[in-house]
């Protein structure tokens, strides 16, 4: 898919999640993963047997899924459903699995209490691996798809014309908001954060597009402070983690470093910007993911722009 596609089935996706609950969700989460994994089994419930605590069960990865996807969130409910699956597991398919994997509906993020659930459980079975499953991880599997086959999971059609959209995904607006109202307020003269050069030289990022990466790290202290100040630890990981595969799937389309920053720009705003300051606010993004290295190939040990060793000079 090109990039108004995906920003097509990204807007798609995230509004039919929010509208599958129970075994329609469930039935969403099976059509993905055998479409992404042919290694996946899509557990059915079968009479006295139920599911025997699985939803699926991933037989090269070693993984076992339960979802949970009510109509409205419940502690109570949250805890019951994750340890009777748990425990049915366990009990029910001794050896079958090496990670267990809790997968849910919430397109706001990792609820405070699957959180502690996770580590709870990691303490009791410490031969177990815990994982949770939401909006970002489902969208990962999603976005390698061919457009036909994202087209019968989604139940639409993507339009292959090019299309205009003005906001970015979710996870990333308040951060761009943030930046655009402490990008105003932020000294002009403080020093810039320290830039490889090396890492610039190696992918080839070179005019207007590699100012604009060392100018936006200018401001990237300010989105560590917000992430800093986030309730959810694992809010900048997940972040990361999309924007690293959004990285991937635009090499794959482009070794232009400038169409893939232009891939990642749109994956930001959508192809449409409403002002010179969210621009902006963009390339810090940018800049801040360059620098921890989620984004474009870190320098092999030893190179150097020059083809000599590093540290050497020319003759």
């Amino acid at each position: 898919m090109i990039g108004a596609q995906r920003l097509y089935a990204n807007i798609k996706f995230t509004q039919k999640l929010s509208e599958l609950h129970g075994e329609a969700f469930e039935s969403f989460f099976h059509d993905l993963m055998c479409a992404h994994h042919p290694d996946f089994l899509d557990v059915r419930t079968h009479g006295n047997l139920g599911d025997q605590g699985s939803d699926g069960l991933s037989l090269h990865a070693n993984k076992l899924y339960a979802c949970y996807a009510p109509h409205t969130f419940d502690a109570a409910g949250v805890r019951k459903k994750f340890r009777g699956d748990l425990e049915s597991a366990l009990t029910q398919r001794p050896g079958q699995f090496g990670t267990f994997v809790f997968v849910h509906n919430d397109v706001r993020g990792v609820h405070p209490e699957v959180a502690t659930m996770l580590v709870e459980a990691r303490a009791a079975h410490p031969v177990l691996r815990f994982e949770q499953m939401g909006r970002r991880h489902l969208w990962g599997q999603l976005l390698p798809l061919p457009r036909e086959t994202v087209e019968d999971i989604l139940g639409c059609e993507i339009p292959i014309e090019e299309l205009t959209y003005g906001v970015g995904p979710a996870d990333l607006a308040p951060l761009l908001e943030h930046l655009k109202d402490r990008r105003r307020r932020a000294d002009p003269l403080m020093s810039l954060a320290e830039v490889s050069e090396e890492k610039l030289d190696f992918n080839r990022v070179l005019g207007e597009e590699r100012d604009q990466l060392r100018t936006g790290m200018r401001y990237t202290p300010l989105i560590a402070e917000y992430y800093a100040g986030l309730y959810d630890s694992l809010e900048e990981d997940e972040v990361a983690a999309g924007f690293h595969q959004e990285y991937l799937v635009a090499r794959e389309r482009s070794s232009d470093p400038e169409e893939i920053l232009l891939d990642l720009q749109h994956y930001i705003h959508g192809n449409r910007l409403h002002s010179v300051r969210e621009l902006s606010a963009g390339w810090v993004v940018l800049a801040y993911f360059f620098e921890r290295c989620h984004v474009f190939e870190n320098v092999p040990e030893g190179w150097s722009p020059n083809g000599l060793p590093s540290g050497t000079g020319s003759a």
